[in-house]
């Protein structure tokens, strides 16, 4: 049963992560479409990457690590900084899935600086996840003390924060 929810995990974040890393290739191709047809095309291509393949990837992926979560006793430092990355994969889902949104109107493009750092950061959060994963040992990092102390993170952005309440 376990090494058949890995099996799945493991295929299902593949597919997620490859569509999440492979995705802004496809939005940079926005500014080189020549007329209407390659545009709907194009677009047609993009949606359905995203809502038929990565998005029920994601689903799949998230689902069975939760069960896998309960089958495993994995309560230790490397699987909270693990799914603390995956929070932040979680994050690029939905930005991707936003341009997806908002690419295809009327004059909109994507700049090659945007693809450049989607691609790389995205890259550099599975690279996260695999090196976490693999050497199942949490990075050597403490917060400082403030931010474990109740009213720490107030008090330390305070002087950041043009809206303070009293």
């Amino acid at each position: 049963m376990i090494a058949l929810l890995k099996f799945v995990h493991i295929t299902a974040i593949a597919i997620w992560t490859a569509g999440l890393i492979s995705l802004p290739s496809l939005y940079v191709q926005r500014a080189h479409v020549e007329n209407d047809d390659a545009l709907y095309r194009m677009q047609r291509m993009t949606r359905f990457a995203f809502v038929a393949l990565i998005s029920p990837a994601a689903f799949i992926a998230v689902s069975t690590g939760i069960a896998l979560s309960f089958l495993r006793d994995v309560f230790s430092p490397w699987f909270s900084w693990k799914l603390g990355f995956v929070g932040l994969l979680a994050m690029f889902h939905v930005f991707s899935g936003l341009v997806v949104i908002r690419l295809f109107r009327e004059g909109e493009v994507y700049p090659v600086w945007r693809f450049v750092l989607a691609t790389a950061s995205c890259c550099a959060v599975v690279v996260a996840i695999l090196v976490l994963v693999l050497a199942k040992q949490a990075p050597d990092f403490t917060l400082p003390s403030i931010m474990s102390e109740p009213g720490g993170l107030k008090r330390l952005l305070e002087p950041f924060n043009p809206w303070a309440t009293p």
